[in-house]
């Protein structure tokens, strides 16, 4: 029988054999939150059977194991987690993840479309489902030196393919609120497709204005009042929790069984350590349960409602005619995982049976001079000046102003901070920043969201110089240096912001970071996202690019 439909039909009508069932498990209903014995028939990549016994080509025994659909990540940055979506799908794909949905805005402020040629021709070797989002504001802003600029008809050229489900985060929320012609373009271009959106204490009549643009998700609220308004006001808000925006502890109050059609999860950010130590959206899951989240709501969140949100109609619950994404949990609530299927395969066999068949791009991006420390001196001010507020686990940082003693000033945790132009363009900002916690030497990224200039704290200019020259030596990466030299290090080459070795070496290479800014006194738990966030002239309040300090709230330079 080669008809797919008939093969289907035969095989949940239970004429003919399953080409996989799954024996034996404890099926959890999305729609009753019952936990129901059944087996599951799979035909190919999809289920044709559940709610009964079945006989299979091959059987594998779930022994009363939890089966949940696969989990889906709303939105992400896979080159923010420093590896290759390769390397991605081996490291989250064992936690449950079967749908990713990427925007490839980092690379695309470094690269351009080249960006989306390599995510989508990548997106077709993975076993993970990923599906790709068009970076609608690159660059996010003028305020700084960006690589690229991608306008509409560059983002209409992708609009048709297969792998590309619309736009993603509309970060330029005060240009569709005031109808900016250039955002109204990209809007119009992508009328009635999925317009994710990013906007961070909007609400009022500008948010109004905002969803009323045809903008349908949001994953910058950071209260469980701000999300309440946006899914009043009929969005989809999708509930952080990354490396260092962590708004799951502020959001879990909202989500209920009666909320969970209109929240989702995802994580933004998080990098190969944090999901070793925590783990990913099975993190999320088991985290929102024990903070007093029902599970029914909480797998919801995780599956049906991110397949609803993002029109993906055949995945989101495990029924018949529903793609085969199948996670196998030893606990619900735990949210531990035993076993996955990604379109009805096994996904440990199914990895063992991929390659790496598409280059990455953006080797020799970092173009950038070597400075030495005068470049990066912070001239003393002479009373009361304006100094970043670093926020612990929020991207949203503090307008303070401050009168230090003298640069730095480490008795009042005022480091200084500079951001270096690496597109080819010779600009470097500098400024004050307070909440690292440095007492000496320096950390440096060419991580710096979103242009992914090369972005330095420190309390010594010698040292800030050092890790900014080791930086553009590796082109790209993490450096601790201090008065004797280099302390700890990561290559990130491909495009400044993604390793070219396998996830394993990542994770293995980021404590000895930690520890290594740790030992120059940093006390965030995650110093170089942090840094990563500080050159971000979306997120309010007081930012810096090379430009110079930004006020957010104004979009203006101080």
């Amino acid at each position: 029988m080669s008809n797919p439909i008939a093969r289907r039909i035969a095989q949940g009508a239970g004429r003919a054999p399953a080409d996989l069932v799954i024996r034996g498990a404890r099926l959890l209903d999305l729609v009753t939150g019952d936990l129901v014995e059944t087996d599951i028939a799979v035909c190919g990549d999809t289920v044709v059977g559940t709610y009964g016994t079945y006989e299979g080509a091959r059987v594998i025994e779930a022994r009363g194991r939890i089966a949940v659909p696969g989990f889906i990540d709303t939105h992400l940055h896979i080159e923010s987690s420093l590896i290759t979506p390769h390397e991605f799908d081996r490291c989250v794909l064992p936690h449950g993840i079967t749908t990713a949905i990427w925007d490839p805005h980092e690379l695309a402020n470094v690269l351009g479309t080249a960006a989306f040629d390599y995510a989508l021709a990548a997106a077709s070797e993975t076993v993970m489902d990923i599906r790709v989002q068009l970076s609608s504001c690159v660059p996010a802003t003028d305020l700084e030196s960006a690589g690229a600029r991608i306008e509409a008809d560059d983002l209409s050229r992708y609009r048709d393919h297969p792998r590309a489900l619309g736009l993603a985060e509309f970060m330029n929320f005060p240009g569709v609120v005031a109808a900016d012609p250039a955002c109204l373009s990209k809007l119009a271009a992508f009328a009635g497709r999925h317009v994710d959106g990013h906007a961070p204490l909007l609400s009022g009549l500008p948010l109004n204005a905002y969803a009323a643009a045809g903008i349908r998700t949001d994953h910058e609220a950071t209260s469980a009042a701000e999300a309440l308004e946006k899914i009043r006001k009929g969005m989809t808000v999708l509930i952080r929790e990354g490396s260092v925006s962590k708004d799951l502890h502020a959001l879990a109050p909202l989500l209920t069984e009666r909320t969970a059609p209109f929240l989702a999860f995802c994580t933004d950010d998080r990098n190969p350590l944090d999901i070793a130590e925590e783990g990913h959206l099975d993190h999320l899951i088991r985290t929102a349960i024990g903070l007093g989240v029902p599970p029914l709501a909480a797998y919801r969140a995780a599956s049906l409602t991110a397949a609803t949100a993002f029109g993906l109609t055949d995945r989101g619950m495990i029924a018949p005619g529903k793609r085969a994404d199948v996670v196998l949990l030893d606990d619900l609530e735990a949210c531990t995982v035993s076993a996955v299927f990604a379109a009805g395969r096994p996904a440990d066999e199914a990895l063992a049976a991929t390659r790496d068949a598409t280059p990455a791009p953006g080797r020799r991006s970092v173009r950038a001079e070597p400075v030495g420390a005068a470049d990066l001196a912070v001239p003393a001010p002479a009373g009361e000046t304006p100094v970043i507020g670093v926020v612990p686990g929020r991207i949203i940082t503090e307008h303070l102003r401050l009168t230090p003693a003298a640069v730095p000033d480490l008795a009042q945790d005022i480091a200084m901070v500079a951001v270096v132009a690496r597109h080819g363009t010779r600009s470097i900002g500098r400024g004050l920043v307070r909440g690292f916690g440095l007492k000496r030497g320096a950390i440096a990224s060419s991580v710096g969201h979103d242009s992914h200039n090369l972005c330095v704290v420190g309390a010594d200019t010698e040292a800030m110089a050092r890790a900014v020259n080791r930086l553009i030596d590796l082109q790209g990466g993490f450096v601790v240096a201090d008065e004797t030299g280099i302390l700890a290090e990561l290559a990130l080459p491909i495009a400044g912001l993604m390793s070219d070795r396998p996830f394993e070496a990542v994770r293995d290479a980021l404590p000895p970071l930690r520890e290594a800014a740790r030992g120059l006194g940093c006390t965030l738990p995650e110093p170089f996202l942090q840094v990563a966030f500080l050159p971000l002239p979306v997120i309010p309040h007081l930012k810096i690019t090379d430009r110079g300090l930004v006020d957010v709230d104004r979009m203006a330079f101080l």
